[in-house]
């Protein structure tokens, strides 16, 4: 993925924090599923799995800053800047949505050793994450490494962005009262939490769809440049790797999806190229009879 040439985003929506020590796994994981599990369930949780409820207390007095000024071409080679830009276009893309673009925005945190959330101690075994009571995405860079080191992910820009979308499509639900109206403790293929996420998946797609038409107020320089094959199968692999089924193959040796909470990865990369392909909100009603 690369962001245009000319492109500069401003600094100050990426909060980065330092020294708050991890948190132990509880024994076991969620249900008996081991840690590894637990990590890949909690990567776009959206808010579903409480951070508290896997982890335990945190540690030292933490630092905090933020991210400064990225160039496009730092954006492309950083992952910080990378984080940084992407944030600053999903708020142009989505600014038209919110009843008040400056003050609806989510807050956007980097973490490394862990740090407290609005949603309890989180540290990267968590994965990236949406916490509603604090209307915030909480993030260790470092979970990309480990997505691909132990479940098989190709990795790449497009596939980070797509996580960050994700997470972002979660806040959305959350300020148009989505989140309120959906029972998020259910599971099941068919479960409002497996909806919920499927739907998040069609709103990351909706931007990827538009990042490369979506301009920067501030330069008139578009976002991305047109999104390649392969930067988009990318996402798409992110997106199976995630997927309930997949988890439940890798770890167990089978499927159960009365347990699922996330969706298949066929549902999760269907629904992703919905919303890039169509372009549409209406394209994202994964409550809707029949959809999934």
């Amino acid at each position: 993925m690369t962001f245009q040439e000319g492109g500069s985003f401003g600094g100050g929506r990426v909060r980065t924090r330092s020294g708050g020590g991890r948190g132990a796994a509880i024994g076991g994981g969620i249900g008996g599923v081991g840690l590894l599990v637990v990590l890949a369930i909690a990567l776009l949780s959206g808010g579903n799995i409480d951070p508290s409820a896997l982890l335990g207390g945190g540690g030292g007095p933490e630092q905090e800053s933020t991210v400064d000024e990225c160039s496009a071409q730092e954006a492309n080679t950083d992952r910080t800047c990378r984080l940084s830009a992407t944030v600053d276009a999903l708020d142009t893309y989505w600014a038209p949505a919110l009843s008040d673009a400056r003050a609806d925005i989510p807050e956007v945190v980097s973490f490394t050793d862990g740090t407290a959330t609005g949603c309890g101690q989180a540290s990267a075994a968590t994965g990236p994450f949406y916490c509603p009571p604090d209307q915030s995405i909480y993030l260790d860079l470092g979970f990309f490494d480990t997505l691909s080191s132990q479940f098989g992910a190709q990795g790449g820009p497009l596939a980070e962005m797509y996580v960050v979308a994700h997470e972002y499509g979660h806040h959305m639900q959350h300020v148009t009262g989505i989140f309120d109206e959906a029972d998020r403790s259910g599971t099941g293929a068919d479960s409002d939490s497996v909806r919920l996420e499927l739907q998040a998946d069609c709103y990351a797609g909706l931007w990827a769809g538009h990042a490369a038409t979506t301009k920067d107020a501030d330069t008139g320089v578009t976002y991305l440049e047109p999104i390649s094959s392969d930067e988009l199968a990318q996402a798409l692999d992110a997106a199976a790797t995630v997927g309930d089924d997949h988890i439940q193959e890798q770890q167990q040796g089978g499927v159960n999806p009365d347990s699922w909470t996330h969706g298949s990865s066929e549902q999760r990369q269907r629904w992703f190229t919905r919303g890039y392909e169509q372009g549409n909100l209406a394209a994202c009603d994964t409550f809707a009879a029949d959809s999934l």
